[in-house]
């Protein structure tokens, strides 16, 4: 019932607008026809003047009132060292094209009132005129000028690559439907190779090559992470269809394209908490973020930088944001040190693992520095416990069954060697330890050995000896049980006992 209604109501006031304009036919009849145009001529030419005043009154207010959400405008200033150029790019732009915009829309609309119809106005034909010609061509052509030798000198300097000796960070984005996988070198500073053909899902979804080592300490990120004030180059490329890599706040937007890789390179200027600040300022970000949450926190407190994908890739495009964190360089070392490497975390002694059973660099490194820490903690005056004067050196390994230092050792001696260079008063008794497999005389010989071999090695590098007193005690002073391989590798171990500093 109500559908017929509607219907009935619809087909109504379709007979009503067609009476309407019967009476309109009817009554510019009866006015006469050159009466009817007059005043259909002036009333046309009224009313877009009308649409004249509204369409800049609009545009100018419109301008006024949304500027602070306009990027380049109000605390929306570029993030970047090279943003303030593509800015101020498209401000000398803007400045041009809106006063042809004004004076092309004032003359259309003036021209459509002055020259409406009257009875015997002709007008003008002007087949060519030299002089109107020059000035439409010649001023267009002479901004243009401007605008391209200016837009190129910004191209040259905002695109330049990074060069030999330059210090920067250096970032790889992959983008597929609908995800980005952003990597980071480890502490090397290099990413290492791919080849697409090893990709495996999950494991390996860049088809990271293990066998090149600059590839075992890269990780991977969820989010986008960037030091203030540092330069960073960003590559970029695509699994699948055309992808966009998108920071709008830097003033940073290249393709991500299947098969050839792209780049940008920017530098960081303000962090998240300091953009954040400069947004507090402007009551329009004082709102509540949440327009149905009167209580929510304010649009300043919870804005975020972003990277998008600026190109419809997908029915998924949406998902393809992520979040941008510009922190300190001193949080973001921390942050990068608490970050896994995709080898580590997923291939280490794996059978994809072209290292399985080998100590790395990496790892070594990474005992030696947590040794050092150790070694601190032990120096610390403040420190009352003695049971931290001992360190159990499990980072010190020698040839199996023999009392030669392996060339993985270098490591940790090195951090002992530099531990007695600043403390010159440090002495300290080295004991070496074994576990249970074989004669227990021999296992005390072999500790005492190993002993006096980290004790030459420090003599050679120029420590006296007089500071170092050694000892084996064979496999008398386990620290875990023989019963287990694991246990047994924590028996085999040098001690380092700080006797005074």
């Amino acid at each position: 019932m109500t559908s017929l209604i509607i219907i009935f109501s619809v087909a109504l006031l379709f007979v009503v607008l067609v009476q309407i304009a019967k009476i309109y036919e009817i009554s510019e009849e009866l006015k006469g026809e050159e009466a009817s145009e007059i005043a259909s001529a002036d009333l046309n030419s009224k009313g877009l003047l009308l649409f004249c005043v509204v369409l800049f009154g609009t545009f100018i207010w419109g301008s006024l009132y949304y500027a602070n959400y306009m990027l380049g405008y109000g605390p929306l200033e570029a993030a970047s060292e090279h943003g303030g150029k593509i800015d101020s790019m498209f401000n000398i732009t803007a400045f041009f094209t809106i006063i042809v915009f004004a004076i092309c829309h004032l003359a259309l609309f003036y021209f459509a009132y002055k020259f409406r119809y009257r009875p015997g106005r002709k007008a003008m034909f002007l087949p060519h005129d030299d002089k109107l010609e020059m000035i439409w061509t010649g001023i267009p052509a002479f901004v243009m000028v401007i605008l391209v030798v200016k837009g190129l000198f910004a191209w040259n300097e905002i695109m330049a690559d990074t060069k030999s000796g330059d210090e920067y960070l250096s970032i790889e984005a992959t983008a597929w439907q609908f995800a980005w996988n952003l990597r980071y070198p480890g502490k090397d500073g290099q990413l290492g190779v791919k080849d697409f053909r090893l990709i495996k899902p999950g494991s390996n979804d860049l088809g990271q090559d293990w066998h090149d080592e600059r590839n075992l300490d890269d990780f991977n990120s969820d989010e986008l992470v960037l030091p203030k004030g540092k330069k960073v180059r960003v590559s970029i490329t695509a699994r699948d269809v055309l992808h966009n890599f998108y920071l709008p706040h830097f003033r940073v937007k290249m393709d991500a394209v299947p098969g050839i890789p792209t780049y940008f390179v920017f530098t960081p200027t303000k962090t998240t908490e300091e953009f954040r600040q400069e947004l507090r300022k402007y009551k329009e970000y004082n709102v509540p973020s949440d327009p149905n949450d009167p209580n929510s926190e304010p649009k300043w407190k919870t804005f975020n930088y972003e990277l998008a994908c600026a190109e419809l890739c997908g029915k998924g495009h949406y998902s393809m944001r992520r979040l941008v964190k510009v922190v300190s360089p001193e949080e973001f070392e921390k942050w990068m040190a608490s970050q896994k490497s995709q080898y580590i975390s997923a291939i280490r002694n794996t059978d994809e693992d072209p290292f399985k059973g080998k100590k790395l660099d990496l790892e070594l490194k990474s005992e030696a520095a947590e040794l050092k820490n150790a070694l601190m903690k032990a120096l610390d005056t403040t420190n009352k416990n003695s049971s931290d004067r001992v360190l159990n050196l499990h980072n010190i390994y020698f040839e199996t069954g023999s009392s030669k230092l392996s060339s993985e050792s270098e490591f940790a001696l090195s951090v002992l060697k530099e531990a007695f260079e600043k403390y010159p008063n440090l002495k300290v008794e080295i004991a070496g330890h074994t576990d249970n497999v074989g004669d227990a005389s021999a296992n005390l010989n072999l500790s005492r050995e190993r002993a006096n071999s980290v004790r030459a090695y420090l003599i050679e590098h120029s420590v006296n000896s007089e500071r170092m007193n050694t000892t084996g005690y064979g496999m008398t002073k386990p620290v875990s049980s023989n019963d287990t391989e694991e246990g047994r590798s924590m028996n085999r171990r040098i001690e380092f006992k700080i006797l005074s500093f």
